[in-house]
């Protein structure tokens, strides 16, 4: 049997945000599966872009998700059965910038996707992807398990606390039948990997400032973050989806998928460990006043790694030398090693051990 128990081959798959960083690298495993994939997306926000470069082969529809009658129409004639959202704005200073376009993209998109999922009588699973983000950040050092107060101070983390409280609210009002889909929501840390050009991120910015010549300045070097490669997050969602998709009602409901312990880490010690596999990369520290962003943030996954059996494949170590070695490849050679790290990510989790791999 085959990754996930083949639960994705043949499968119609939508996905939302398609063309962001997550999303690309999540319709490329979809596919890799074996799985039909559509994508409902803007168009990408930078160029370059992972989306672009990986030159995907599936229904590519550029629709915005408040559009409410295109987007039920849309789901209604692609019938898909699960449905894997993703699609946001996804930036905490974007938020600030414009806090109107975050709240109407995050929540309001987020029920237009759920009501025309109810709507699309295909549709058999949903999981809902929201942020580590949607917790009321007390700065304590402990961390957040999925029955913790949802909060958020910038418009951002509020908008995905507010998603997380929409996608509850359709799982009890709507979702909460014999035959209904069922609705999980997934919460993940701090991502990072090949292929994302966001502004405002960390290893991004250091990435164009290679390209510029510049020094990049950090505002926050002991901010601390749970950091994963994006592959650990996609795998948990994957997981997740499978578990709905074979009718498991217990499992609709909301789930951390976080690094393992060594993997919280301050932004100082990310830059001193990028900056031992690539010394071109340099930063000094900013003297300008900035916006508010939480300090400190760790996430819980107990619960997943003893319900769903899901667990980190790479470390802190291996996800941040997998995504030095993209962007170096794509650098010196405009090449990007999607399929090559993916293949990676799945060997070693074969290696360990790790069900959802099992061959």
């Amino acid at each position: 049997m085959g990754q996930f128990r083949d639960i994705y081959r043949n499968r119609r798959v939508l996905v939302t945000g398609h063309t962001g960083f997550k999303g690309s690298w999540l319709s490329l495993w979809l596919q890799e599966l074996g799985a039909t994939v559509a994508g409902i997306s803007l168009a990408p926000a930078t160029s370059p872009n992972h989306w672009s470069l990986l030159g995907l082969d599936l229904d590519d529809i550029c629709l915005d998700i408040r559009d409410t009658a295109k987007l039920q129409e849309t789901i209604g004639r692609l019938q898909p059965e699960i449905v894997f959202h993703l699609a946001a704005q996804p930036l905490v200073r974007q938020s600030y910038r414009d806090p109107l376009e975050t709240w109407s993209t995050n929540v309001t998109g987020t029920a237009n996707v759920l009501e025309a999922c109810r709507q699309a009588k295909s549709v058999r699973a949903i999981v809902v992807v929201t942020s580590d983000k949607c917790y009321e950040n007390e700065e304590w050092a402990w961390g957040y398990r999925e029955n913790d107060r949802l909060g958020g101070h910038d418009p951002y983390s509020a908008s995905k606390a507010a998603a997380e409280l929409v996608a509850a609210s359709y799982r009890s009002s709507f979702f909460d039948f014999p035959e209904s889909p069922l609705l999980a929501t997934a919460r993940a840390g701090n991502v990072i990997g090949g292929g994302d050009w966001s502004a405002d991120r960390l290893i991004p910015d250091l990435v164009r400032s290679i390209s510029t010549q510049d020094v990049l300045e950090i505002r926050y070097p002991n901010a601390t973050r749970p950091w994963q490669h994006v592959l650990e997050s996609l795998s948990g969602y994957l997981l997740l989806g499978q578990q709905l998709l074979e009718g498991k009602r217990e499992f609709a409901t909301a789930w951390n998928f976080g690094p393992a312990a060594e993997g919280n880490r301050s932004v100082a010690e990310v830059l001193s460990r990028l900056n031992a596999e690539w010394p071109a990369l340099r930063w000094q520290l900013s003297a300008v006043a900035h916006l508010h962003e939480a300090q400190l943030l760790f996430l819980d996954s107990t619960m997943a790694r003893s319900r769903l059996k899901w667990m980190p494949v790479w470390d802190f170590n291996r996800a941040l030398s997998a995504t030095v070695q993209w962007y170096q490849s794509w650098i010196e050679r405009t090449e990007a090693i999607s399929r090559k790290q993916l293949a990676e990510y799945v060997t070693a989790a074969q290696e360990q051990g790790v069900g959802w791999s099992c061959k």
